[in-house]
């Protein structure tokens, strides 16, 4: 049956053009943001998950900006620890050369002065040892807590408080060669707890390093995961784009003959 009032043709002709359109605004959106997964309408379950797992990786965003402040904590105290670790062989080296018998009353005073500026030197170390106002190795200072994992689990920085007692125990001077010979052993005392400080302080060191190592792996990991689930294939749609392209190009003409079906109708009532 031919009419004016349904044309059957067109109506398809329609409805192939608008599924063809929307096909066409779908994987120009993917070209465009190089997403296959947009919005919860694309996929929602898909979506979802992406969701999370994109707030996981702001998670790991922030582990390693706490593990890059432990970082400076750490740095800032081994900085410190190593100067008095250097100095303190100085300071030995004074005092055996103010525990010699043969020295002169003004030589013993040259001594003694120079060796009171290096304790004083020493302090210096331990009290600028700070990074964000922590400090692991002056006196009574504490173990400082750094979140470590997504799930807030926390690393523990050691202290090494022992550096800010270093000062206190060389505090009888060498204004004498036997005080000079009798702060020897105090030196080596010291010497030993400044070694095991170093120790300490690497070892926090080396856990930051080894979790910031890990947590970017799994940063990476999740990274890859997110793409696969979300990424769209370029290449793939590329094709589909050009492909579409002509079939809407072509549900066009189809539409447009379809409208001038009913035009015969004028033929049938003509003079």
């Amino acid at each position: 049956m031919t009419s004016v009032n349904t044309n059957v043709g067109a109506m398809v002709a329609l409805r192939n053009l608008s599924y063809t359109n929307s096909s066409l605004e779908q994987v120009q959106d993917r070209v465009s943001t190089g997403y296959k997964v947009i919005g919860p309408k694309d996929d929602a379950s898909n979506f979802s998950i992406a969701q999370g797992l994109r707030a996981d990786l702001k998670s790991f965003d922030a582990v390693q900006q706490s593990l890059a402040s432990g970082r400076g904590v750490i740095a800032a105290a081994i900085a410190g620890a190593e100067n008095i670790s250097n100095l303190l062989a100085d300071i030995k080296k004074k005092v055996i050369e103010a525990s010699n018998p043969a020295n002169t009353g003004s030589q013993q005073s040259i001594l003694s002065s120079d060796f009171n500026n290096m304790i004083m030197q020493l302090d210096t170390f331990v009290s600028n040892a700070v990074y964000n106002g922590r400090n692991l190795i002056s006196s009574g200072s504490t173990t400082v807590s750094i979140t470590s994992t997504i799930t807030g689990g926390q690393l523990l920085l050691t202290n090494a408080s022992t550096l800010g007692g270093v000062s206190t125990a060389l505090s009888t001077g060498v204004a004498s060669t036997a005080a000079a010979l009798s702060l020897l052993t105090t030196i080596t005392a010291q010497e030993l707890i400044v070694g095991q400080a170093l120790g300490t302080l690497g070892a926090n060191a080396k856990n930051i390093e080894f979790l910031s190592t890990f947590s970017k792996t799994l940063s990476d990991a999740v990274t890859e995961g997110l793409g696969s689930l979300v990424d769209a294939d370029l290449a793939k749609e590329s094709a589909k784009l050009q492909a579409l392209q002509v079939k809407q190009q072509l549900g066009v003409q189809s539409l447009s003959i379809a409208n001038q079906r009913p035009q015969v109708l004028l033929s049938l009532f003509g003079g």
